[in-house]
């Protein structure tokens, strides 16, 4: 992989956590204290995650749970997915892998997102998604709710389907990006 240059960013608009996480100033982090971030992830501009959204009562903490080395794109969506019974309103936890990259504009409401996972830009991942590891959803993909999408395949298209199988290497090389990405991602020092 060819070495690429880096991603600058303004040191005073991030906040940079003991594990590594840097998180924009200019993101929406509600409900933070049910939200898990692994290390090493970055929450770009723009960016809601909804940690607040969550079941009321005992022992249900953990709304989303991010792996390491993810990185959440500029004015991507983040929120727990919800449904109705017999009329109560509920929300269910979020269990996103480690090495997944969600692309800007996209909004997710999955249900669980494995380990080495690529989401494109502007898709729409419907409530109760699962998404299998090393798998990558094109841009514009739009999954319909409970969608079941399997390992080391790519999904593309609006309502999105299957296009091809992806070779045994991709757990790898979404690694390499993403731990690249996150060492790309560079303070920019204010004169």
């Amino acid at each position: 992989m060819p070495l690429l240059p880096p991603i600058w960013y303004i040191k005073a608009e991030f906040i940079e956590t003991d594990t590594g996480n840097k998180v924009s100033r200019k993101a929406t982090i509600a409900g933070p204290q049910n939200i898990i971030l692994g290390g090493k992830t970055i929450i770009s501009n723009g960016a809601i995650i909804r940690g607040d959204l969550r079941r009321t009562g005992p022992g249900h903490a953990v709304v989303i749970s991010l792996g390491r080395y993810c990185v959440v794109g500029e004015g991507c969506v983040v929120r727990p997915p919800y449904k109705t019974y017999r009329g109560n309103f509920n929300y269910y936890p979020m269990k996103i892998g480690d090495h997944v990259h969600i692309g800007a504009g996209s909004v997710v409401e999955a249900a669980s997102i494995g380990n080495h996972v690529e989401i494109g830009k502007n898709c729409i991942i419907g409530k109760f998604t699962i998404i299998k590891d090393c798998a990558k959803i094109e841009d514009n993909t739009i999954l319909p709710p409970n969608t079941v999408v399997p390992a080391l395949v790519r999904f593309g298209g609006a309502p999105g389907v299957f296009v091809e199988d992806l070779p045994e290497s991709t757990q790898e090389m979404v690694e390499q990006y993403t731990k690249q990405y996150y060492t790309r991602f560079q303070p920019l020092e204010q004169a």
